[in-house]
């Protein structure tokens, strides 16, 4: 049987390479703009839910409000996300992709939609079943953990 210890350093083992595994088969889509994670997981979000705000943003993405509002500066410095004040309350940012980061963005996640599509036809239906299963945990793993950031 697996103690607790074993199965913490299971879970970023096998959470960290899959994410690797799946960005290096995929490829990130923006590697010329030579960004950090923490960039590229901002544009992948405001490219799925433009006109969120950068406070939505940064909860969505477990940062604080600081290190997000650093983040979309630098990006929109580069041009690479557009951000604009909200036309009811001025003091809220909002963010889209500029037009070919968005068009980018939109090609890599296709990329890796299809690619794991590929992968999961690969896999028996209790294979799926567990996935599945295994994806609740996460997700309650998930909040539990945002909830104690609160």
């Amino acid at each position: 049987m697996q103690t607790r210890t074993d199965l913490v350093t299971d879970v970023f083992r096998v959470v960290g390479r899959f994410r690797r595994q799946l960005r290096r088969s995929a490829g990130r889509g923006l590697e010329s703009a030579r960004l950090s994670e923490s960039q590229s997981e901002l544009l992948f979000l405001v490219g799925r839910e433009p006109g969120i705000s950068v406070s939505a943003a940064a909860a969505e993405l477990g940062l604080v409000p600081n290190t997000a509002s650093t983040l979309v500066s630098k990006l929109v410095s580069n041009g690479l996300l557009v951000r604009t004040a909200c036309e009811t309350d001025r003091r809220v940012g909002r963010l889209r992709l500029a037009e070919p980061t968005q068009q980018i963005v939109d090609a890599a996640r296709a990329t890796r939609r299809a690619l794991l599509a590929e992968v999961l036809g690969e896999l028996d239906h209790d294979q799926i079943e567990a996935l599945t299963r295994g994806l609740e945990v996460l997700d309650t793993m998930t909040r539990i953990l945002q909830e104690g950031r609160s």
